[in-house]
């Protein structure tokens, strides 16, 4: 299991407006990674090697940085991981290993696969693990009980406001928690809906445009694939409203794998799940669980750390225009 990361730098070879699309397409899924650094708002790397270790511990030190986990989808037992509590434990410990604490832990959905209150209880006991506080939105595998996402709302909803959104800051960042999974419908894309997006126009006004912003919610903002509902609907409104800041990075689940754009300013990044990876956009009739050799499932899945700090080692991309 490897920890992603992607940097991103101000190119001289193309323009900068924010109408210019770029689809980043990580190569390379097995062996060593990288971790994914962001300083002044610009996103940077560090290489990692084959044991997850940074080449260079001593340069992160004393750095801001949290990790996204997501999709753990504790109480799936079907062939393509019979166990994601043992995935999720080598996830943890991963986390834990890391030469520099997080300073926070951002988890973007699909905590549980049923919503079932024994599963929320077993995700709890495990995540208790993570060395640093966890912030939860909710999947739509979360909101699946008979109250709608009551469960979920019990144990993670306490502060927040409507569904479960809210915003905080951290060391010079903000963080903005979206919810886009109620009233979920498969093969259809995901809302925001009015209530919460009048919500978002608020929080931002009392934001600088010089802040770093990360936003994190489960199904993509942006959409990747509509017959499959990889976005969200009215997605577009939010993205607009985040343009005028120098630095935002968007993090999401959902498809478990990753995939990045960069358009203007803003930085859209989906992340690997820990229980099991599902088909690239378009490649099978549905989306779904896939199922891969038993010795290579940790190599499709994975967390994401994100760290303020600079780096010198280039992760290799595939840069495609978005049509």
């Amino acid at each position: 299991m490897g920890i992603h990361s992607a940097r991103y730098e101000k190119r001289t070879d193309a323009p900068l407006d924010p109408s210019r699309r770029t689809l980043l397409l990580c190569s390379a899924w097995a062996g060593a990674g990288v971790i994914w650094a962001l300083h002044g708002g610009i996103p940077k790397a560090f290489a990692l090697d084959d044991n997850g270790q940074v080449s260079d511990p001593k340069a992160l030190a004393g750095n801001f940085h949290f990790v996204q986990i997501s999709d753990t989808h504790i109480g799936f037992n079907k062939e393509a991981n019979p166990d994601p509590v043992k995935t999720l434990q080598v996830a943890i410990d991963k986390v834990v290993a890391l030469p520099v604490r997080p300073s926070l832990i951002l988890h973007t959905g699909d905590i549980t696969h049923l919503s079932k209150a024994e599963e929320f209880d077993t995700a709890a006991q495990l995540l208790k693990g993570l060395p640093s506080t966890v912030h939860y939105v909710p999947g739509e595998h979360d909101t699946l009980d008979e109250g709608g996402g009551k469960l979920y709302l019990e144990r993670y909803g306490k502060g927040t406001l409507g569904n479960g959104w809210y915003s905080f800051d951290d060391h010079g960042v903000h963080f903005i928690a979206l919810v886009n999974v109620f009233n979920f419908q498969a093969g259809h894309e995901a809302t925001l809906g009015a209530d919460q997006l009048a919500w978002l126009v608020d929080d931002l006004r009392a934001v600088a445009t010089s802040t770093p912003v990360v936003v994190y919610t489960h199904i993509p903002l942006w959409t990747i694939y509509q017959p499959w509902g990889w976005g969200t609907e009215d997605g577009d409104q939010a993205i607009a409203m985040l343009r005028k800041f120098g630095s935002v990075t968007i993090l999401n689940g959902h498809i478990h794998q990753v995939i990045q754009k960069v358009e203007g300013n803003i930085t859209f990044h989906t992340a690997r799940g820990t229980a099991y990876p599902q088909p690239a956009p378009g490649t099978a009739p549905a989306p779904g669980p896939m199922t891969v050799a038993a010795d290579q499932l940790r190599n499709y899945l994975g967390v994401t750390d994100v760290k303020a700090t600079q780096g010198e080692h280039p992760l290799a991309l595939i840069d495609s225009t978005l049509v």
